[in-house]
């Protein structure tokens, strides 16, 4: 009897995996994907308000002003994709505005549209906008930071920082990869502030990330001058020649740019042959 139902289970187990490497695989399409974004964060944007009372965002009931009528857009192209980020902002700030590659001094709270709350820190807190999803990398910098006042025991606060809300499509978060508490394919909502704007230079190099955006289109993770797969703004030795960047600064001005031992117009760091 036994022998029987094994018998069957491996037929059936045949059966199952056949019908599997039968089904086709469907690739995501992420461009379909933010067009329903879109519409849901319109929607959303539609039908919620901004309660001024307690700073919650609230559905409307009674003629509320909608928030779609307080936003901006912010039209961006990720990996040939195309997606619209709303914001909010309540206040700009008043000293300078990050780039992708800078660290923010920032409190948050993420919530899904259903206004699950799934990650916050009321503490200020450094973050590297290149280790971040990527609306907050596009998000951040349409504020400015602060101003730091000291108090005399040495502690310190902000004041007039920026301040806001991103109304971020899925495809600029976690995309079709879902988190523990954020399902596949949701659309997020961060209230934020921008209290601190700090130059990263995640390689400790010498050179800020920033400056590590050779062909200036923004992102620093694309530019890889040895082909190693490691980004210049994380390659300790961006032309891999054995000599590291931080030692390529051969007049000790910290301006690595200027640099140049065989006259060949290459800065020392990013030239292999020098």
């Amino acid at each position: 009897m036994k022998i029987k139902n094994l018998f069957y289970i491996l037929i059936l187990s045949i059966i199952i995996s056949s019908c599997k490497k039968d089904s086709p695989v469907v690739p995501f399409d992420a461009a379909n994907q933010s067009l329903l974004d879109d519409a849901i964060l319109i929607e959303y944007l539609q039908t919620h308000y901004l309660n001024d009372a307690d700073g919650g965002i609230w559905t409307i009931t009674n003629g509320e002003t909608p928030l779609m009528d307080q936003v901006s857009v912010q039209e961006i192209t990720n990996n040939e994709v195309d997606y619209k980020l709303y914001y909010l902002k309540q206040s700009d700030g008043v000293s300078f505005a990050p780039t992708r590659a800078d660290s923010v001094l920032t409190t948050y709270t993420g919530m899904l549209l259903d206004s699950t709350v799934f990650d916050s820190s009321a503490s200020i807190i450094w973050l590297s906008l290149t280790r971040v999803i990527d609306g907050w990398s596009y998000g951040f910098t349409n504020f400015m930071g602060g101003t730091k006042i000291k108090n005399t025991d040495e502690s310190f606060y902000y004041e007039n920082y920026g301040k806001g809300i991103l109304f971020i499509p899925s495809g600029l978060a976690y995309g079709n990869f879902p988190q523990s508490t954020i399902p596949e394919n949701s659309p997020l909502v961060f209230q934020i502030t921008l209290q601190d704007v700090n130059e990263s230079d995640d390689d400790n190099d010498g050179i800020s990330s920033t400056l590590e955006d050779l062909d200036g289109d923004g992102n620093v993770k694309n530019d890889d001058t040895d082909g190693d797969l490691i980004p210049n703004y994380l390659d300790v030795d961006d032309d891999g020649d054995g000599i590291l960047t931080k030692d390529e600064d051969a007049n000790g001005n910290g301006n690595f740019f200027d640099d140049d031992d065989d006259g060949d117009e290459i800065p020392n760091f990013l030239d292999k042959d020098n």
